[in-house]
């Protein structure tokens, strides 16, 4: 799951894919322009926000990309899909999907089982082991241990606060900002909820996040004790439950709110609302009434670049789709749209960044990898409902431990369910 969920119709889907041709050869069968120089044509879906406009950063990658490739002339067709919807766009037809995607890593699972991404080279396997830590590599890992997707930007959330309501030690404890300050927090939202479980034990398909077998478990004492603290949270009056229309951000804007839990994406709006007292940080730690202190971890992953092997030019495929994860390109992109890169190398372009920062110090130590597998699909929904019950007040400190044991059952055949 992404942090922005937008399902497209097929008709949507369908309109956008016509897509936009930037200026080039009309020669699209990969022949020969002129001695030495292959006419190509290159599709590239890609979120709107990189191709609005001629010198937006897809086209501009473009135009670099093919400068320093003269062995090339290629004709550019872009379109718009976002990362969030490459996975079920491409699987519809790989044979006729793009041949540079950008994506995000939840969906490698899918795109591998679909033969829609390649492996990457061994430049770019070198470029990756260059730029990226273990944890973002491993985001674009398959259980086979190979690398698909050049890695462009971590993708996680993090806590946003009000620096005037809290100070640098009250932001180490959810329950000394609850006596501060109010503070907003999903529940209801089965990306945001698995942070309290995750950090109190709860493992999704192995230690790896990738065996399928291994299932979804925890320690049924450990569950009903977070479960219970999460119902005391909801009874908090200094806590406010967010959702999914934004209510926690609207909150912060009106005064009503001092912390929120977000990603990048909400950094404009944070900022524009804090002021001066804009800040942010990684995850807190939360202790329950049975004494046992935890530390909050939230999902990550990234978002990559990867490249169809179905393509009709899959080296020029391949070679374009790492150079949109380079450092060039990495830093262009926080440039031009405050994408956050993962390449360690620039993070000194960052470092006056909250949000930035923040986003790395959460992936670095208060995170767990989210499982790509698709086995994962079936995680969502019931956790989903599991938040949902406890915000409502349907689990109770009296059910808890019930409510608890039986949201993990409904995991019990997830490896064996999702394979259908």
């Amino acid at each position: 799951m992404t942090n922005m969920k937008k399902i497209l119709s097929v008709t949507a889907a369908a309109a956008m894919l016509l897509g936009v041709s930037a200026c080039g050869s009309n020669n699209n069968n990969g022949g020969t322009a002129a001695k030495g120089t292959q006419s190509i044509k290159l599709t590239v879906w890609g979120p709107s926000e990189d191709q609005a406009k001629s010198d937006s950063w897809l086209p501009t990658m473009e135009k670099q990309f093919a400068k320093a490739h003269p062995e090339y002339k290629i004709t550019w067709k872009n379109a718009v899909v976002s990362e969030g919807d490459a996975g079920k766009t491409v699987k519809q037809d790989p044979s006729a999907a793009a041949d540079v995607y950008m994506f995000a890593n939840d969906q490698l699972g899918t795109l591998i089982d679909a033969q829609a991404i390649g492996e990457v080279s061994d430049d770019a396997k070198a470029q990756i082991k260059k730029q990226d830590d273990d944890a973002i590599i491993k985001s674009v890992t398959g259980t086979d241990g190979k690398i698909y997707g050049v890695p462009f930007t971590g993708n996680t959330y993090f806590m946003y606060y009000n620096k005037s309501k809290f100070s640098s030690d009250d932001i180490k404890s959810l329950d000394t900002m609850l006596q501060k300050g109010k503070v907003s927090y999903n529940l209801g939202n089965s990306w945001y909820l698995p942070a309290f479980y995750t950090g109190a034990g709860m493992t999704l398909f192995g230690k790896d996040a990738a065996t399928a077998k291994d299932g979804i478990k925890m320690d049924s004492a450990a569950a009903t004790d977070v479960t219970k603290y999460l119902v005391d949270l909801v009874k908090n009056p200094n806590f406010v439950v967010d959702n999914d229309e934004g209510a926690g951000l609207a909150a912060l804007q009106n005064g009503t709110v001092d912390a929120i839990f977000s990603g990048t994406w909400s950094a404009s709006d944070v900022k524009k609302a804090l002021g001066d007292n804009y800040a942010a940080a990684q995850l807190p730690s939360f202790t329950t009434s049975g004494g046992s202190t935890y530390q909050m971890k939230a999902f990550y992953g990234s978002k990559a670049v990867g490249y169809n092997p179905n393509s009709k030019v899959p080296q020029a495929a391949a070679e374009f789709a790492t150079y949109l994860g380079s450092s060039e390109a990495q830093k262009a992109h926080y440039t031009m749209r405050q994408i956050v890169p993962t390449d360690k190398s620039l993070a000194s372009t960052y470092k006056n960044d909250p949000a930035a920062v923040a986003q790395n110090d959460t992936i670095a130590n208060t995170s767990t990898l989210q499982p790509t597998i698709a086995q994962m699909g079936n995680f969502w929904d019931p956790c989903k409902n599991f938040g949902t019950a406890i915000v409502n007040g349907d689990v109770n400190s009296g059910n808890a431990q019930a409510k608890a044991q039986a949201w993990l059952d409904s995991y019990k055949n997830i490896a064996k369910d999702s394979s259908k």
